[in-house]
């Protein structure tokens, strides 16, 4: 069973972060191809962001409060939606409100599932079950590097739209990974269950349920809000990087082939750290791994403001090594150490919410700079905002203390 529900979480982040790449490293190809402008791009970018921030703490307080609908279940209704919404990618060409209503549609409610699948861990987690989040988040950008290689070639060669072809393959393919993931999670939840039955541990844990909202989870959890406040300008040039690699590769002479191996290249990369990220959890806490990240982030950025040419863009990316590699599960597993486990739903989309929050700005802002301004300019100010974001990280990281095992009566 463990080794089944391992799989099926794997192959749950493989096609999540494969679709990531079709919908939203994708999305300035496909929107410049049909004749928006960066500035366009940006407020559909960030539209879809806004709508994300609104879905996601009612989504995740929903998640935490339902009995009627298991994580899981909800996951794969979700997954059916994104299906469908896909189609509409088919039917609407050139610049038209349809068509961006599809983007933003479609980019919201992917963001949404974030903070659901990381949650998923700690649920399968209870049930006795250890998932390794670094391996599955590492076969997340291992799937990603591929898909964006050969899709950046695909473009190039047969037109755009290659693109929801695969949208539609990749999403049929995290749906069957969901229900396979739901069959052998509902079998691990009987067996706990039954456990628990015979030992009066339900009774005991009824007796610590009781209703939170998201303003008394924020209350509860200062400092964890300070630091989340410093991913928004930590992950600034993690979204310039993402939604506007294609202009900032044109701007040296690349294409959409170059920013697809680009693309590539920074998954590849944060495979080695995720594989290995329960041993350096081992050795090293959380806190630390979040400072060395937020270094990572700040350099990285730097070094493509600096760059004059495709290679050194690619120079560049080595530093994902110890940038997104490391933060992503880093972050995920701190949050599950300082947050109580009845707010573990609601913790994780603070952070993916503050991840969004940050998109919205850097969509807006940025179409509006490369089209007033430069990419020198763009990378630039990114540098400052991400180098601002580390500073936050340095001197609140140590602040948040562990809640995990409070009740909400005790806090």
């Amino acid at each position: 069973m463990k080794k089944l529900l391992n799989f099926d979480y794997a192959c749950i982040h493989g096609t999540y972060w494969m679709f990531y790449g079709v919908a939203s490293s994708f999305a300035s190809v496909f929107l410049l191809a049909n004749d928006y402008t960066n500035s366009e791009i940006g407020i559909v970018l960030a539209a879809a962001n806004i709508l994300a921030v609104i879905l996601q703490p009612v989504t995740g307080d929903f998640a935490d409060r339902t009995k009627r609908f298991s994580l899981v279940g909800i996951t794969e209704m979700m997954t059916v939606m994104m299906i469908i919404m896909t189609v509409g990618l088919f039917v609407f060409r050139g610049r038209s409100y349809g068509l961006a209503l599809v983007f933003i549609l479609l980019i919201a409610w992917h963001t949404v599932l974030q903070p659901l699948f990381n949650s998923m861990t700690f649920k399968l987690e209870a049930c006795g079950i250890h998932i390794n989040f670094g391996i599955a988040r590492s076969m997340g950008s291992l799937a990603y590097s591929v898909l964006v290689a050969i899709l950046g070639s695909f473009v190039e060669k047969y037109g755009i739209m290659v693109m929801p072809v695969t949208g539609e393959v990749v999403l049929a393919m995290l749906l069957m990974s969901l229900v396979a993931a739901g069959r052998h999670y509902r079998k691990a939840e009987g067996r706990l269950l039954a456990e628990k039955m015979s030992t009066d541990i339900v009774k005991s844990d009824e007796e610590h349920e009781s209703e939170i909202n998201l303003i008394q989870f924020i209350r509860r959890n200062k400092m964890f809000f300070v630091l989340n406040l410093g991913v928004t300008g930590l992950y600034f040039s993690n979204s310039i990087l993402n939604n506007y690699m294609m202009q900032i590769v044109s701007a040296v002479g690349g294409n959409s082939e170059d920013m697809g191996r680009i693309l590539s290249l920074m998954a590849f990369l944060e495979i080695p750290t995720m594989v290995c990220f329960d041993l350096l959890r081992s050795r090293f806490s959380c806190q630390m791994m979040l400072k060395v990240a937020a270094a990572g982030f700040t350099a990285k950025i730097v070094l493509c403001w600096l760059a004059d040419s495709v290679v050194m863009i690619f120079a560049a990316q080595l530093l994902q090594l110890v940038s997104f590699a490391l933060f992503l599960p880093a972050m995920v597993h701190f949050t599950d150490e300082v947050i109580s486990k009845e707010e573990a739903v609601k913790g994780q989309a603070l952070f993916t919410t503050m991840v969004t929050i940050t998109t919205v700005f850097s969509s807006l802002s940025g179409g509006v700079i490369l089209d007033l301004g430069s990419t020198k300019l763009l990378t630039g100010i990114a540098s400052l905002a991400t180098a601002a974001g580390a500073v936050v990280f340095f001197l609140v990281t140590d602040k948040v203390k562990p809640r995990k095992h409070w009740t909400i009566q005790q806090q």
